[in-house]
């Protein structure tokens, strides 16, 4: 027992002192480029690091064995904490719009705009023409005007907000109908009795979950109704005996009675999508057509822009929404407003838009291209690795739009799928799927996939890139065998890096 306890005060002693480490040359250059009480803290949970491998394990890290391994661990620790939280990843989950990971891609277009407003001072809100004062959301409500009919537009930062001040301002202390059936709840527990609440509206609901009627919105109608609204269930769907009152409908009613027709169209598609095999989405420039009031909408959704949540339409109605107090607390920022501007500029030439917009251009894609892509992918991985730990096939997959949209329709693609291979799983320290998930999302360009029926599949619509895929793809799964070691043990060879690039 004493001799353990000797032996670990020793490990102890080995450690160095921070005094000394502060002199290390390299160190000290460190010191010049970051700053010494940041690296100074850097070294302090070294040591303290070191001091609890000695406690549990009475072995030392291998960075204390000489100078060049303490600084090649610091510059390690340096380059992690450095590393921003959102870095760009390899979105291979099947799911296009995805929330987790940011939904819309933005546009080149989109990209440098943004650059040149984070650069430079913009008129944000100043009329050049007039030389006096402007408002921040004139620009786009020009275009939505241009690409929809909208007398004008209201921009806040998502639809949720979009919501909440079109209702607060058409209809706060007032009743709003809207069909039993429409009334969604949305991700992060957004729902439209809640919104509605907060907005200081009545709600009334009326007809049935699957039926609504002309005349059940009729009847519901008093003095103090402000408004009905429409909203657009996105994200599920209702089949069989079901009844929903068209817009067209309704907005007469609304015209009639004299109340607004409001509409939450959640998504926000500016073009058809059927020509993607996906269904036909509800159009703003559509339903203003036939009669509804005011449309809100995602920016960074279906339109392909940036978070924002568009209202457009009747323009004393969008006036109230831009005198509301929430507004100003809702409103988008410059860089925002400039990516939004430059997506939507692109809907002025509908025959490239495929091109332009990475959403579409994913939509888009032929099957044809993803199964070259996938075959491409087995072979330079089998070239890279003699006899991997792992069977990689190709399967066929679906894909889905993500973010609400268009649940009950998927666009068939292709999948790379990795399973553990057959000799492999018979050894007890057999690697698993989930082992080579996690490795992948490790790496410097992340690659995120799924896993399911203990497979990690990785759906290749979702890639932007094939020759960067298939470079990172093929050195990452490089790096895994040699970072297990695993093949050495059941015989398993594996090629050198060149092999791979």
């Amino acid at each position: 027992m004493t001799q353990a306890i000797n032996s670990t005060q020793a490990l102890y002693r080995c450690l160095p002192a921070m005094d000394s480490l502060l002199l290390i040359p390299q160190v000290i250059g460190f010191i010049d480029q970051q700053g010494k009480p940041w690296i100074k803290s850097l070294l302090a949970q070294m040591l303290d690091d070191a001091r609890q491998q000695i406690a549990e394990r009475q072995s030392l890290p291998s960075w204390c064995l000489d100078i060049s391994n303490i600084t090649t661990e610091l510059a390690s620790r340096i380059s992690k904490a450095q590393r921003q939280s959102m870095t760009p990843v390899i979105n291979l989950t099947g799911t296009i719009l995805h929330t987790n990971l940011g939904r819309s891609q933005m546009c080149e277009a989109a990209i440098d705009a943004v650059t040149q407003v984070m650069r430079s001072p913009v008129p944000l809100e100043f009329d050049m023409g007039q030389g006096k004062r402007g408002h921040r959301d004139s620009a786009i409500s020009t275009l939505i005007h241009e690409l929809t009919g909208a007398d004008s537009c209201c921009i806040v930062n998502n639809n949720a907000a979009a919501v909440l001040l079109m209702l607060a301002a058409t209809s706060a202390g007032k009743e709003v109908i809207v069909s039993r059936g429409e009334l969604v709840e949305i991700g992060g527990a957004f729902r439209i009795p809640d919104i509605m609440a907060q907005a200081g509206c009545k709600l009334v609901e009326v007809g049935c979950t699957n039926r609504t009627h002309l005349k059940d919105y009729a009847a519901a109608i008093t003095d103090n109704t402000a408004a009905i609204m429409k909203v657009h269930t996105s994200n599920y769907h209702i089949s069989g005996f079901t009844k929903v009152t068209e817009e067209a409908e309704l907005g007469a009613l609304c015209k009639d009675k004299g109340i607004a027709l409001i509409s939450d169209l959640g998504s926000g598609a500016l073009t058809d999508l059927s020509r993607f095999g996906l269904s036909k989405e509800p159009m703003p420039q559509q339903m203003l057509k036939d009669g509804v009031n005011l449309v809100s909408f995602s920016g960074d959704k279906l339109l392909g822009g940036p978070q924002a949540g568009l209202v457009v339409g009747d323009a004393e109605l969008i006036a109230k929404l831009q005198a509301h107090p929430l507004k100003r607390a809702l409103r988008c920022d410059k860089m925002t407003l400039a990516a939004l501007e430059a997506t939507l500029m692109q809907y002025r030439n509908p025959e490239a838009l495929d091109g332009q917009l990475p959403i579409f251009r994913k939509l888009s894609r032929p099957l044809a291209e993803l199964e070259q892509l996938a075959q491409t992918l087995q072979q330079k991985l089998a070239d890279s690795v003699n006899s991997s730990l792992f069977d990689v096939t190709i399967q066929a997959c679906q894909t889905q739009v993500g973010s609400g949209s268009q649940p009950d329709v998927l666009l068939d693609s292709v999948a790379l799928c990795f399973a553990v291979n057959t000799n492999a799983s018979k050894h007890k320290n057999s690697p698993s799927v989930l082992q080579l998930d996690k490795h992948f999302t490790a790496a410097s360009l992340p690659i995120i996939g799924r896993i399911t029926a203990n497979q990690l599949w990785l759906d290749l619509r979702g890639a932007d890139s094939d020759s960067q895929l298939i470079e990172v793809l093929t050195t990452s799964l490089l790096s895994f065998h040699r970072k297990i070691g695993f093949h050495r043990e059941i015989g398993f060879e594996v090629k050198t890096v060149e092999a791979a690039s």
